[in-house]
């Protein structure tokens, strides 16, 4: 007879699963393009819809499941990250940042619309996660929501995302030397704070007791490190067709990376530690979060 564990989804059909759910989930708390505002609305949609892993989305999904959370509930949480996360991307990809031409495989939100309509459409999605967030519909319990809405504000803002591209676009000047715990801050900031949300917003969903969500904020902590790592190295030695955006731009414009600092090999290794210290964080919640350890093995495996 098959056990229970044989049965259980592998990690890319569960990828897909939650990319699916998470696709429709968008598709239904967007704006719908209609009225004179319709170009945003357009706008907003294809920065979001379409494309993506979803990673963050399904930290969401799968950091609730530990604790009975509602799917619908865990959908609505995973949609507002996947918005803010796509906010940032319209942001980052504008002219006056990184002022890159392709992401997800297509042309950015600023090429395929105008600058000033990607501007708008990164503010209202990130106004609009909070929104979700804010809805009676994500969660029954006004303190749940207001938590969420806690969380996600600092770790997009001045102290997260925010804040580190700040760092970035600082550290590309040139003024300072960087090292491996000024690169590390800045990484954090930029992009481990979201992830960090992601993975801990289910306990959040969950009423879970603070030990829990330590242990899931660890986790999405050291995960986010590893999947920034990750990153560098494929910009460092991937296609543009297999990563679906440019690559080979952080050496060209001086980004401060560990990759640059360390090379390939220190950098992999550096990202295998790190993977290693999250799968740890989760000891405690046993075969319930074995796919978020398979998550972690994937991060430093990807081409994507």
């Amino acid at each position: 007879m098959t056990s229970a564990r044989q049965a259980a989804p592998t990690l890319a059909e569960a990828l897909r699963e939650a990319a699916a759910e998470i696709e429709d989930t968008l598709d239904a708390v967007l704006p719908p393009e209609e009225g004179p505002e319709a170009k945003l609305a357009a706008a907003m949609r294809y920065a979001t819809l379409g494309g993506g892993k979803r990673l963050r989305g399904f930290l969401v999904l799968e950091g609730a499941k530990p604790f009975g959370v509602a799917r619908a509930s865990a959908l609505r949480v995973a949609a507002a990250v996947e918005m803010l996360h796509a906010y940032s991307l319209v942001h980052d990809d504008l002219p006056a940042m990184d002022n890159d031409a392709l992401r997800r495989g297509k042309p950015t939100t600023h090429l395929a619309f105008d600058e000033a309509t990607a501007i708008l459409a990164g503010d209202a999605l990130q106004a609009h996660a909070f929104a979700v967030l804010a809805d009676e519909d994500t969660h029954s319990d006004s303190g749940v929501r207001v938590e969420l809405l806690r969380r996600l504000a600092i770790a997009s803002g001045p102290r997260g995302m925010c804040g580190g591209q700040m760092l970035d676009m600082l550290a590309e000047q040139g003024t300072e030397e960087p090292t491996e715990a000024s690169i590390g801050r800045l990484q954090l900031l930029k992009t481990g704070k979201l992830i960090e949300f992601a993975a801990e917003a289910g306990a959040i969903l969950g009423k879970a007791a603070a030990q829990q969500r330590h242990a899931l904020c660890a986790y999405g902590r050291d995960l986010g490190a590893a999947f920034q790592i990750s990153d560098d190295v494929l910009d460092a030695t991937a296609t543009a067709e297999e990563t679906g955006k440019a690559t080979g731009k952080d050496a060209a414009a001086g980004k401060a990376t560990l990759v640059g600092l360390l090379g390939l090999d220190r950098a992999r290794a550096q990202a295998e530690r790190l993977a290693a210290q999250a799968r740890e964080h989760l000891d405690s919640f046993g075969e319930r979060a074995d796919l978020l350890r398979m998550l972690a093995d994937y991060t430093i495996a990807r081409r994507s």
